[in-house]
């Protein structure tokens, strides 16, 4: 699992590559809360993210949490397998997702 950060403008936004799951998330998870305390908004890019499991919904949902005492959270380019997990899950209906 790879992760791409970039801050700009209060806005932090990070790219997800590869599988998000039960062995990833404490990683994905500790970048990301490194640098997110600084940001006003979190912008979450699934283009390539492969997979996501329970832990990498968890991890959404706690970011999710976080970030609406600030500017709030977004999640783009959800591909259609990811999609149907947010959906089924009922994320779809809790998260902002562009």
């Amino acid at each position: 699992m790879n992760t791409t950060k970039t801050l700009e403008n209060g806005i932090l936004t990070v790219l997800l590559d590869g599988k998000l799951d039960t062995s990833t998330t404490p990683q994905v998870q500790s970048e990301i809360e490194a640098d997110v305390e600084s940001a006003d908004s979190l912008v979450i890019d699934m283009k390539d993210l492969k997979y996501i499991s329970s832990a990498g919904l968890r991890l959404l949902l706690s970011l999710h949490k976080k970030m609406m005492a600030k500017g709030g959270m977004t999640i783009i380019n959800v591909n259609d397998t990811n999609m149907e997990i947010l959906e089924f899950t009922g994320f779809a209906d809790i998260l902002n997702i562009e």
